[in-house]
């Protein structure tokens, strides 16, 4: 479906002239529209936080596969922007506890009313990654800022989403080096933690692993399109096909 197709579709008629407007000036239909469909959750987005797309839907079945079975489980979602993770993961996974953190007050407030739109209790609060979490989780999710400063991305994207979700220093590594050097004070025994990442990350985001996990289990698994897009790692085995 073309964005035009997606906006007369989406939009209520009266909305549509003013919203083609809009698209021909470069805004995302996504925005434009107000939502999105995420793991058939509506999903509410602004220019505050990341419009939540196909491959970040493959992280989150991917998690579900490994907690398949699990119950009761303590869930973290760092960098939660819209809460289309956390939200999501709160629904799938039976008697979990969900948490999600974004140093955004302006994307908590997304997340919060999504939170409160999909009939789902998730608690909310302000941290930069896990500067400010307390507590041992089994699962730790997070789909971080991952693109390098001098990389080239489409003008729409460029644009209109919020560069503190976007871009990250140390050639993209930034937020999995952060994370991954102080982590293992959060993890419960018989964890999963679960990162979505640049396509040509995989082998750099391994050698942080090795360096602040040694012993663990750690794998790069391909999106639908082929490329590496996720990386798992556990004190077990690793689950998730």
């Amino acid at each position: 479906m073309n964005d035009l197709d997606y906006l007369k579709k989406y939009l209520p008629k009266e909305q549509l002239d003013n919203g083609i407007k809009l698209l021909k000036k470069g805004i995302p239909v996504q925005y434009i529209v107000g939502d999105v469909d995420f793991y058939g959750n509506k999903i509410k987005v602004s220019n505050k936080v990341l419009i939540p797309r196909f491959e970040t839907e493959g992280l989150v079945s991917k998690v579900c596969l490994w907690a398949k079975d699990k119950k009761g489980l303590d869930v973290l979602d760092l960098g939660t922007g819209s809460g289309c993770i956390a939200i999501t993961l709160k629904k799938m996974l039976d008697d979990s506890k969900v948490v999600g953190i974004d140093i955004s007050s302006d994307a908590l407030k997304v997340a919060i009313n999504n939170s409160k739109l999909n009939d789902c209790d998730v608690d909310f609060y302000i941290s930069d990654m896990l500067d400010d979490v307390v507590g041992r989780f089994d699962i730790i999710v997070s789909n971080p800022p991952y693109i390098s400063y001098d990389e080239e991305i489409m003008d729409i994207v460029k644009n209109n989403e919020p560069h503190i979700a976007l871009y990250a220093a140390n050639n993209g590594l930034y937020y999995y080096d952060k994370i991954l050097r102080v982590v293992k004070d959060y993890l419960k025994p018989n964890y999963l933690l679960a990162f979505e990442i640049g396509y040509k990350q995989g082998r750099d985001v391994l050698d942080l692993v090795s360096k602040y996990l040694p012993g663990s289990y750690s794998k790069v698994c391909k999106d639908l399109y082929g490329k590496d897009r996720y990386v798992f790692i556990s004190d077990g085995e690793i689950c998730i096909d």
